[in-house]
C-alpha cells in the first residue's frame, strides 16, 4: 500500500508522490520563541515527528525544516520586561524547548532556520513583490500585501474575499488599503530597542511574520516543495498568507501537500491562561515520564482534537506499561523489520493510511498478547521493532517499569532480600509489612517461581 495522506489544499487523502522521487522537502511552522513550550506545541511538534519518522523508515532521503521565530511582538515585549537582549531571551528559550522536546523523544529537523538569520531573503522577496505590483509602501512607512491583486487568495482555507471579515484574526493598521492586506516590513517605532531593528530600503524596521515562514522554506528547500505542516490554527490566515507571497513572488505552486494536526483540548475545554488550565511540558514532565506523554499522543489521530487530563494520562501510562511488560525478561535482538509478517504489515498499512496511530498502536497491543502467552523472542523483536519507528519501547523493560520509584534501588532490593527471609523463617507478619512498606513508596512486588521481582507502582 501506497503512503496516503489528507492533503488540506485539496481537502482530500491523496497518494504521496515526491516531487523528486526518493526525496522529501517538509517544511513545519516552529516555535515562537519567548517563553517555555506548552502542551499544545507538544503536540505539534509530536505530530510531525511521526510524520518525519514514518518517511524516513520508507526510505525517503528527508529535509526536514522546522523555524524558529526570534523576532516578533511578544519577543520584544518579554525580553524588555525581563530587562535583557532578545537574544538572551531566544537562546534561553531555544535551550529550553530542546530539553523539554527532547524528553519526549522529538527528533532534531535537519535544519532549524531563526527568523532572524533570514532577514536580507525576507527584503529580497519583499522587494520581488513590490516590483510585481503586490506590495505597497503606507504613509507610516510599512510595506503591506495587497491581498485582492493575489487571484487564489483562499484556496487553503475555502473561502472567498467576501466570506473573511475584516477584524477576524486580521490586524486592521492605519495605511492598509485592504483591511484584509497583511504587513511584511513593520517600520520601526520609537520605543522599540535597536535589535529589534533592522537598516533596509524602507528605513528601520523588521519582518512581518508571514514574509519570514516564505523567505526560510524557500531558502531552504527551494521555491517548490512538498509538504508544509503547522496547527490547524495557522492555516488561516498565516498559512493562506504564506501562499499568496510565495506564489505571488515566484509565479510557481508553492507546497504540493499541506498538513495541519488537531486543536489541544483541556478536559474537552480550550487551553487558555485565563481558563486556569494552561500547562507547560515542564509542568507536565514533573508528573510523568516522557516516553508516557509521548505514548499518549500518539493514541490520538493528527488530524483530531487532541484532549488533555490526568485521566487520559494516567491510562496512557497504565497502557505503555502492559507492552513493557510483555517484553519484560525475553532477550530481544535488533533485527530489520520483516514487513511480511502480518502483524507487521497491518501496522505499515496503518501508517500509510494517513499516518494513523491509533491504529498502528492497537497492534502493539495485538503482538503484546502474543507475547504473554508465547514468550516468543520473534514476538518481542517485532513488537520492539515496530514501537521504534513511533519512537516508543526502546528501553530496558525493567529499567522503565523500575524507573520513578520512591526509594533507590538498592534499597529496594535490599528490602526484597529481607522480605525473602521473613518468608523463608515462616515469619508472614513482617514479609507482609515489608511488602506494604514498598507499596507505600510506590514499589509492587511480584513473587514468581524464580523469585521476587519488582516494578514501580
Amino acid at each position: 500500500m501506497s503512503l496516503r495522506i489528507h492533503n488540506s489544499l485539496t481537502r482530500r487523502t491523496e497518494v504521496f508522490e515526491p516531487i523528486v522521487p526518493g526525496q522529501v522537502g517538509m517544511y513545519v511552522c516552529g516555535m515562537t520563541i519567548y517563553d517555555l513550550c506548552h502542551m499544545g506545541h507538544a503536540r505539534m511538534m509530536m505530530a510531525f515527528d511521526v510524520v518525519y519518522r514514518w518517511l524516513l523508515e520508507l526510505g525517503y532521503r528527508v529535509t526536514y525544516v522546522r523555524n524558529i521565530t526570534d523576532i516578533e511582538d511578544k519577543i520584544i515585549k518579554r525580553a524588555l520586561e525581563r530587562g535583557i537582549s532578545i537574544r538572551q531571551l531566544t537562546d534561553e528559550m531555544i535551550e529550553a524547548m530542546r530539553r523539554d522536546i527532547g524528553a519526549l523523544g522529538i527528533l532534531a529537523p535537519t535544519h532549524e532556520p531563526r527568523a532572524t538569520e533570514y532577514v536580507g531573503q525576507m527584503l529580497d522577496l519583499i522587494g520581488t513583490l513590490e516590483l510585481k505590483g503586490l506590495a505597497y509602501r503606507s504613509e507610516g512607512g510599512d510595506v503591506n500585501f495587497a491581498v485582492r491583486k493575489f487571484p487564489g487568495y483562499g484556496k487553503l482555507s475555502g473561502k472567498t474575499l467576501d466570506e473573511l471579515r475584516a477584524g477576524e484574526r486580521v490586524a486592521v493598521l492605519e495605511g492598509k488599503r485592504d483591511p484584509l492586506d497583511f504587513v511584511l516590513w513593520k517600520a520601526a517605532k520609537a520605543d522599540e530597542p535597536a535589535d529589534a531593528q533592522w537598516d533596509s530600503r524602507y528605513g528601520a524596521g523588521r519582518p512581518g511574520w508571514h514574509i519570514e515562514c516564505s523567505a526560510m522554506s524557500c531558502a531552504v528547500l527551494g521555491e517548490h516543495f512538498d509538504i508544509h505542516g503547522g496547527g490547524m490554527d495557522l492555516q488561516f490566515p498565516h498559512h493562506e498568507n504564506e501562499i499568496a507571497q510565495s506564489e505571488g513572488a515566484s509565479g510557481k505552486p508553492f507546497v504540493n501537500v499541506w498538513l495541519h494536526n488537531g486543536f489541544l483540548n483541556v478536559d474537552n475545554e480550550k487551553m487558555s491562561k485565563s481558563l486556569g488550565n494552561f500547562f507547560t511540558i515542564r509542568d507536565v514532565l514533573q508528573h510523568y515520564d516522557g516516553e508516557t506523554l509521548r505514548f499518549f499522543m500518539l493514541r490520538t489521530h493528527y488530524r483530531s482534537p487532541f484532549n488533555f487530563s490526568d485521566g487520559n494520562l494516567d491510562d496512557a501510562r497504565a497502557a505503555l506499561r502492559r507492552l513493557y511488560t510483555a517484553l519484560d525478561g525475553i532477550e530481544v535482538a535488533d533485527t530489520p523489520l520483516d514487513w511480511s509478517q502480518p502483524q507487521a504489515a497491518a501496522f505499515r498499512a496503518a501508517m500509510n493510511d494517513d499516518f494513523n496511530t491509533p491504529l498502528a498502536v492497537s497492534v502493539l497491543f495485538e503482538l503484546a498478547s502474543e507475547l504473554n502467552r508465547t514468550r516468543s523472542a520473534q514476538a518481542a523483536a517485532l513488537l520492539k521493532g515496530l514501537g521504534r519507528t513511533l519512537g516508543v519501547l526502546q528501553q530496558l523493560p525493567r529499567d522503565y517499569l523500575q524507573g520513578g520509584a520512591a526509594l533507590d534501588a538498592s534499597r529496594i532490593e535490599a528490602l526484597v532480600a529481607e522480605r525473602a527471609a521473613a518468608k523463608a523463617a515462616k515469619d508472614y507478619a513482617a514479609a507482609d509489612r515489608i511488602r506494604d512498606e514498598l507499596a507505600a513508596q510506590g514499589v509492587v512486588l511480584k513473587d514468581s517461581a524464580s523469585g521476587t521481582t519488582w516494578v514501580k507502582a
